[in-house]
């Protein structure tokens, strides 16, 4: 299989999107108790949008949810609207509502990105937040989780925007014209940075662009999902059939 991807990743394809969010989950629970194993705690950063929302709500009920050892996740976000945390738009506010709220996890465990305040400063805050957590000044993530847009972005870089050509920050906040609305984001570099990095598709909607960034032109600038290229980090996509349908031997 030829992808013009920088990284090609490594399909996870299944009949249907029940089917490939109960082997995310269980993948999950895997890679959760793998990173406790190795250094003692789990770092994840998850995603809004439709598709995560049922891999939330599958860990949050039993026997998943008393698979893992929450005491020792440490959860943050990889992009949020800069909106209040109750708002219906707040990718925190539907992780907490389907997961979140759910688990036996310590309330300091969980790190939302602040959308209620100044962006700039928001953003800021969080990268200093990220580099006090890992201690380090290039963060590792456990696990990243992404979703993707119909025009290509994933987490909140999109098609043209200044956030994509950022190289040293990890935490940028940007006003995306495309959606009348600011935004905070993680960046290439730290999304690159990752132990693993996963993303999540489903549905015969996403089967065009899907087959568009992988087998079309390398244009990052066009298809931000393009830029993701986990640097020594495992790269997956979790797929169901349709979604799937026009990747090349899929």
């Amino acid at each position: 299989m030829i992808s013009r991807l920088s990284s090609a990743p490594r399909l996870q394809i299944h009949a249907d999107a029940e089917a490939m969010i109960q082997a995310a989950a269980a993948a999950f629970v895997a890679r959760a108790q793998a990173a406790m194993d190795a250094h003692g705690r789990f770092s994840v950063a998850l995603a809004g949008g439709g598709t995560p929302k049922p891999l939330y709500e599958l860990l949050a009920t039993a026997p998943l949810r008393d698979a893992v050892d929450w005491l020792r996740v440490d959860v943050f976000f990889g992009d949020e609207r800069c909106v209040p945390p109750d708002s219906p738009r707040s990718n925190y506010r539907m992780a907490n509502e389907a997961l979140l709220s759910k688990l036996p996890i310590p309330a300091a465990n969980v790190h939302r990105l602040h959308g209620e305040v100044d962006p700039a400063r928001a953003a800021l805050a969080y990268e200093q937040l990220l580099r006090a957590a890992f201690r380090r000044e290039q963060p590792r993530f456990d696990l990243i989780l992404l979703g993707i847009g119909d025009n290509g972005h994933t987490a909140s870089l999109f098609p043209g925007c200044a956030c994509l050509r950022e190289s040293e920050r990890l935490v940028c906040a940007q006003y995306v014209e495309s959606q009348h609305e600011w935004r905070l984001t993680f960046t290439r570099p730290l999304i690159n940075a990752a132990a693993a990095v996963w993303l999540l598709a489903d549905g015969a909607g996403k089967a065009g662009i899907l087959a568009d960034v992988f087998g079309g032109a390398y244009q990052p600038d066009v298809w931000p999902i393009q830029y993701v290229a986990p640097h020594g980090g495992d790269y997956e996509w979790w797929l169901d059939r349709a979604a799937a349908a026009q990747l090349p031997d899929a």
